[in-house]
């Protein structure tokens, strides 16, 4: 399939398809992550390049880039090794979010201990095994929690949270609003875990085609003035990077 790849991109150039980006181009992500920062890149991307139409696939497994014709992807989280050119584009953070008000009935956690004394909401994407993952006194650690409510979609735990119904765990780029609004209130901020990388990612090819070249290019310079500014948003909440991230 890659060698296939490389020899529908090399008949591209000899028709003189290389020139500029043209053509059809499929990207896919996450269902959260497309509709909070890739919908409206892709948007920006198709007013620059009239040439260009866009599939953007939203979906919450890992896409075969490859097997099913994805020219990009936009991936959270490290990766596993593979023939896949990466470009990191920034970095997202793990916390845990609770109410105003259900924090003034319940009291704020202290200790990750004392989460088991809280009504927990469960997003499964990010607590696998009911585990919440967090490093305390400078160690890795894992909590075991039995959340009341769970479910497996991030903005539905979330509308729960700002419900006053309990703390959930989330991804920065999720909360930034509602925590700028006051909404909801980072919890146990000294535990979160270190930062996790967002890359794109693109098959390799001794040609990159325009259309792939010019999407990277936009996407890199957007999603890391997107990505910065909802760190920044909770920025004072949360732990100052450790040394290895920096």
């Amino acid at each position: 399939r890659a060698l296939l790849h490389q020899l529908e991109a090399a008949e591209r150039e000899a028709a003189g398809e290389m020139a500029m980006p043209t053509g059809q181009l499929t990207v896919s992500a996450s269902v959260s992550f497309g509709r909070h920062a890739v919908a409206p890149l892709v948007a920006e991307f198709l007013a620059a390049h009239p040439r260009v139409s866009v599939t953007l696939l939203m979906l919450d497994r890992m896409v075969n880039l490859v097997d099913e014709g994805v020219d990009i992807a936009v991936r959270i989280g490290d990766l596993p090794d593979s023939t896949l050119v990466a470009r990191q584009v920034g970095r997202v953070q793990r916390l845990l979010v609770a109410s105003p008000a259900y924090l003034a009935r319940r009291g704020v956690p202290r200790a990750p201990a004392e989460l088991r004394l809280h009504d927990v909401i469960g997003f499964t994407g990010l607590m696998p095994n009911r585990e919440w993952r967090h490093v305390w006194e400078g160690r890795p650690a894992t909590l075991r929690l039995a959340p009341r409510f769970e479910l497996n979609d991030p903005g539905a735990a979330l509308e729960a949270a700002e419900a006053g119904h309990g703390v959930t765990l989330t991804l920065c780029y999720m909360a930034a609003g509602a925590i700028n609004a006051g909404r909801l209130v980072p919890v146990l901020a000294e535990a979160s875990p270190p930062h996790v990388p967002v890359q794109l990612v693109h098959p390799q090819a001794r040609l990159v085609a325009p259309k792939v070249r010019a999407f990277m290019e936009l996407a890199a310079r957007r999603l890391r003035e997107r990505l910065a500014g909802d760190l920044a948003i909770h920025a004072s909440a949360l732990p100052p990077l450790r040394a290895a991230e920096e």
